[in-house]
């Protein structure tokens, strides 16, 4: 199952850059603007890690990192305008993990994700976000998807099912975790779903969908993207 991400933020353009580049590397992404948007978020799901602005509308972001310590230990990252070293004392005293000061490369948020998940005991490699093979290009980051030079059109969902294959390359993807990563936990016996969207992948990738080259087929266990 992917982990579940929260990112807290009122910047529109910022919150929707890491929302785009936390999905690529394979979080499920959830976003809240406010304090209040935050709280009721936590309330009906616990995240896996906390991304948290501390500018907020309603209110600063240290009163949420003491609501989640009262409740959890899960990681709390803090990305601030703010750069004074008292500020960065007083909220990793109050029980974030760490502080980023913005602006900041997305490449760092997600080593110190890293770092604050292999501390709580689950190591987490980088993601595969790029596949090459027999003409076939595929790079996440970009959103790009090339055949033999030539642009590929997918649709949103055909691209993340693409996608979920992409970071597991060479490795068998379960019908059931396809379904729930890709359309979500509630749709994992929709399996005709997943061989609808198949087919339109296959369509669009392969020289013969009949006899695939690169999605592949484990017959009554999912799908695997080869990788040779």
């Amino acid at each position: 199952m992917n982990l579940r991400l929260l990112v807290v933020e009122d910047d529109r353009e910022i919150r929707a850059m890491m929302q785009s580049s936390l999905s690529v590397e394979g979080f499920e992404v959830q976003t809240a603007v406010s304090l209040s948007e935050a709280r009721a978020m936590l309330q009906h799901r616990t995240p896996d890690v906390v991304v948290l602005d501390l500018g907020l509308p309603d209110g600063d972001g240290l009163a949420l990192v003491a609501l989640i310590r009262q409740r959890h230990s899960l990681p709390i990252l803090i990305v601030s305008a703010r750069h004074q070293e008292a500020e960065k004392i007083r909220l990793l005293d109050a029980g974030a993990d760490d502080y980023l000061t913005k602006p900041f490369h997305v490449g760092e948020l997600l080593a110190r994700i890293r770092v604050a998940m292999r501390h709580r005991g689950t190591a987490l490699a980088p993601a595969v976000t790029e596949h090459r093979l027999d003409g076939l290009s595929i790079d996440l980051a970009q959103r790009s998807v090339m055949l033999h030079g030539r642009a590929l059109h997918l649709t949103p969902t055909e691209f993340k099912l693409l996608a979920r294959l992409v970071r597991s390359a060479g490795r068998v993807v379960t019908h059931r975790q396809l379904l729930s990563d890709v359309w979500g936990p509630e749709f994992t016996e929709h399996t005709h779903y997943l061989r609808l969207y198949m087919a339109q992948l296959r369509a669009k990738i392969e020289a013969d969908p009949a006899e695939p080259r690169h999605l592949l087929t484990e017959t009554g266990v999912g799908y695997r993207l080869a990788t040779a």
